[in-house]
């Protein structure tokens, strides 16, 4: 398994709408080992294709505690069938925008369709933990952030700083 490198904004492919995965082989599942490999190495508990450069409609995730056992779950093609009238707060964070947190509101509970690692058709209801990191690794497949549901004066001083780091960077 690969550590693979995670995209930070303001790349373009993290805006951009992820293609539909065709189908369910040997090189996906390989991808699928090497993204949660990544995630437990970054460490985060969940991560979407467009965040490694592939914009395939694939996510991973494990929010998980530490001393728990690991619980991953792999959602291919995932599409939100439901979402819960009760919101839930939670401070969340993105790999592709490190060291930055913001208080984002979101339904409670979910109700997903997926296609599994193994290639079959799924659905499953997700509440609490579960629900934010799904709806959050669902948004990056949309082209979102979750720095869009904050205001726009605050979301626009977080691009900027990632913009500037990034010219920096490419100045050195």
């Amino acid at each position: 398994m690969a550590i693979l490198p995670i995209l930070t904004i303001p790349e373009p492919i993290l805006r951009r709408q992820a293609a539909p995965v065709e189908r369910v082989d040997e090189p996906l599942r390989r991808l699928i080992d090497d993204m949660l490999a990544t995630m437990y190495d970054a460490p985060g508990v969940g991560l979407a294709a467009p965040q490694i450069g592939i914009s395939r409609r694939l996510i991973v995730m494990d929010p998980t505690k530490d001393e728990d056992e690991k619980a991953p779950l792999v959602m291919v093609n995932p599409k939100l069938l439901e979402r819960s009238d009760e919101l839930r707060l939670h401070e969340e964070g993105c790999l592709s925008i490190p060291d930055f947190t913001a208080e984002i509101e979101r339904p409670a509970r979910v109700r997903i369709a997926f296609i599994d690692k193994e290639g079959k058709a799924q659905e499953t209801e997700l509440e609490g933990i579960w629900a934010t990191v799904v709806q959050h690794e669902i948004d990056h497949l949309e082209g979102l952030l979750f720095i869009d549901y904050l205001s726009r004066l605050k979301r626009d001083m977080v691009v900027k700083k990632f913009t500037k780091a990034k010219r920096t960077e490419k100045a050195l």
